[in-house]
């Protein structure tokens, strides 16, 4: 009989704060069931071994992988070494359209691929130590500097050989997870990511997963937490935000290219999730200080 403590996810596995990063470093407890959450997970194995249950296809990690998964969709921890300790986060959206990585690696991310890398270090392990305490110590700098330093050893990814799986067909269901619902879930996942940045609605996301519209938003929200619309403007808000953090763009032609029909409903869904204006944050994130180090050498504009 296995005795091991089980993780029981909440109704609608969707964590409470989706635009926060979230940095863990634990021995984790296996699942009794498949969970969601709307931002993108980030594996490193530090001992022992992990198996997982994704919609559509399942992966094994071991001590030294390195992982990128879409955790919107249905995902399953059922098994693992005795002796497993993994670290890694939970990246929101906003960061991950920010990642330098290759537009059909992101792409394929979004509708569900796995990524994994064994190009790993000794480094990595302090790393992931070092950015779960900046982020759990209060301080915006070092968090920002978390969140920065995360980034920019995913994008180190596509220099190193890595795989995206399922790398042969896909199986037929996920081994347990809700055969009914999660297909459904995970076609109407993959048509938001390829359109969110069109005009849609209820209609055209049914009409892409084969269903009644009602039933649609009934099933979304009844797996994933949140309502299609609300989804949908995650979507749109945390990409509008990456374009924001990195480029000239006017506000009106981030607002256009992120899918807002218009400027004053871009203003007001970002208004509503941020607290500020798109101009407000844009100044905030370019007013944020720079970190020097002894000796501060300016490269490219920017301090190291």
């Amino acid at each position: 009989m296995d005795s091991r403590p089980y993780y029981e996810p909440r109704a609608n596995g969707v964590e409470r704060l989706p635009t926060a990063l979230q940095m863990f470093l634990t021995s984790p407890r296996l699942m009794r069931a498949a969970h969601w959450h709307a931002q993108v997970e980030v594996n490193y194995i530090v001992r022992g071994w992990a198996h997982y249950r994704m919609a559509g296809h399942e992966a094994r990690f071991v001590a030294g992988d390195f992982a990128l998964f879409w955790g919107g969709q249905p995902h399953w921890l059922d098994d693992a070494s005795d002796d497993l300790v993994y670290a890694g986060g939970h990246l929101p959206l906003v960061h991950f359209f920010r990642l330098r990585l290759p537009a059909d690696v992101q792409a394929k991310l979004m509708q569900g691929a796995t990524l994994v890398s064994s190009a790993t270090d000794a480094a990595d392990p302090v790393n992931f130590e070092r950015w779960l305490e900046y982020t759990r110590s209060g301080d915006p700098m070092k968090a920002n500097l978390a969140v920065d330093e995360l980034l920019l050893r995913i994008e180190r990814l596509r220099f190193s050989a890595y795989q995206l799986l399922p790398q042969t067909q896909r199986v037929a269901d996920a081994g347990g997870l809700d055969q009914h619902t999660s297909p459904i879930v995970v076609r109407i996942c993959d048509f938001i990511a390829d359109n969110f940045r069109e005009e849609i609605d209820s209609v055209d996301i049914a009409v892409a997963a084969d269903i009644h519209p009602k039933y649609a938003m009934t099933v979304f929200k009844k797996c994933t937490g949140m309502t299609l619309n609300d989804y949908i403007n995650l979507m749109r808000l945390s990409y509008a935000q990456a374009l924001l953090m990195r480029d000239e763009a006017s506000v009106l032609a981030v607002a256009m290219d992120s899918g807002f029909g218009s400027l004053s409903a871009f203003n007001k869904s970002f208004r509503k999730v941020s607290g500020m204006s798109p101009s407000d944050f844009r100044r905030e994130v370019r007013s944020r200080p720079s970190v020097a180090l002894t000796p501060a050498v300016a490269v490219d504009g920017r301090v190291n």
